[in-house]
């Protein structure tokens, strides 16, 4: 029996209930059906009666990500801002606020800024670290939610997930915690007082580049009833398939984060000494301002890294060119490195904002490749 006692690697492999009671298959099988034959009429068979609601396949998945994030509830979904929108949708309204990081993911503040304020949310981009400026923007009886990446993409700032938490709760608001960076291998948001944890699982957790998803993972039970019917009644949920997909990774989250966090923090190292870098921002290296409470939150610092180039965006753009085993393309988790310009791709949507980011930021995401070889890719590309 998986209990929260066993280890987190342990958990990741068996967490969830029996996979295939009837031919005992050690992996969890792919439920390839829209609907079940019941027993009756009303009759169903381990409740399930219709994929959108339920499939034995998204349930093992759901059940697992709860466990390895310290929850009672797992949802998930066909994208991570799928998962954002049902948050959204279940406990937002009409002139309602939101508290968001003013370095928040483009994908995030696009869906607060240019979706649901044509609904009437209205949202106060600000800096989290700042919990003075956190305190300012939380609006008694009217802010519903506090929205916190951590590290944040792409600047990579820590957020003190405690101390929000505590802010938030006392003026009536809900902390949701983005923890897609992190992964729940590194970081535990609903022990440190998140109410909700939400996943890109496209990312860390599914881990391969070869599946979309998102997952939201809570410890209150009604909370998880509204979620879940905001989950059914959208539908915007995990296929059979991708929940599989995105399983297979979960179980070998532990080892890959290891060696992508033993790979990161070499190649911070190599490029906080190169010539031609004007900052590294990694939360591993001590000259990161956060650099102590991740150390306090974090199991470690993560594969994440944002570099800023000297001679600005026409040469950070040409050493997102140059590399030739790192490969140019948005998203991150991956076993393999990916190398982006956050300006111009997966942050283009913030230009012109209180969000947009430095247009001479490279953002590495560090894979599990031999770090000598990815350490020679960046010392040709910056040279």
């Amino acid at each position: 029996m998986v209990t929260e006692e066993l280890g987190f690697s342990t958990r990741a492999i068996h967490a969830g209930p029996e996979a295939d009671p009837a031919y005992n298959a050690v992996t969890p099988p792919i439920y390839a059906t829209s609907t079940y034959k019941q027993d009756g009429v009303g009759g169903t068979r381990g409740g399930y009666e219709y994929s959108r609601s339920g499939n034995p396949t998204r349930t093992v998945l759901e059940e697992c990500l709860a466990s390895l994030e310290g929850g009672r509830h797992g949802l998930a979904f066909a994208s991570g801002l799928a998962a954002e929108d049902a948050v959204l949708r279940a406990l937002t309204g009409p002139d309602g606020h939101a508290v968001v990081p003013h370095d928040a993911y483009g994908g995030t503040y696009r869906i607060f800024a240019r979706v649901y304020d044509a609904w009437g949310l209205r949202c106060t981009p600000v800096d989290l670290t700042d919990l003075a400026a956190v305190e300012a923007a939380i609006l008694p009886e009217q802010t519903t939610i506090v929205w916190v990446e951590t590290p944040t993409n792409p600047m990579l700032n820590v957020v003190d997930i405690a101390a929000v938490a505590e802010l938030a709760h006392a003026a009536g608001a809900l902390l949701v915690v983005d923890n897609t960076f992190a992964s729940p291998y590194l970081q535990q948001p609903l022990a440190l007082g998140a109410d909700i944890v939400v996943h890109s699982t496209t990312k860390y957790v599914g881990g391969h580049s070869d599946v979309v998803g998102g997952a939201l993972v809570v410890n209150d039970d009604a909370l998880a009833e509204r979620l879940r019917f905001h989950q059914n009644a959208m539908g915007a949920i995990a296929g059979p398939f991708d929940a599989w997909l995105t399983l297979r990774g979960l179980r070998t989250l532990s080892v890959r984060m290891e060696r992508h966090c033993d790979n990161a923090e070499q190649v911070a190292a190599f490029l906080s000494e190169h010539p031609a870098v004007a900052e590294v921002i990694y939360p591993g290296l001590e000259s990161h301002p956060g650099h102590d409470l991740a150390a306090r939150q974090m199991r470690r610092f993560g594969g994440m890294i944002s570099f800023r180039v000297k001679g600005g965006e026409e040469k950070a753009l040409e050493v997102c060119g140059r590399t030739k085993i790192i490969i140019l393309g948005e998203s991150l988790g991956g076993v393999e490195s990916l190398i982006e310009h956050p300006g111009r791709m997966t942050h283009a949507s913030v230009a012109g904002t209180p969000l947009e980011v430095p247009s001479d930021l490279v953002r590495l995401s560090v894979g599990i490749e031999d770090v000598a070889d990815l350490i020679a890719d960046l010392e040709q590309a910056l040279a």
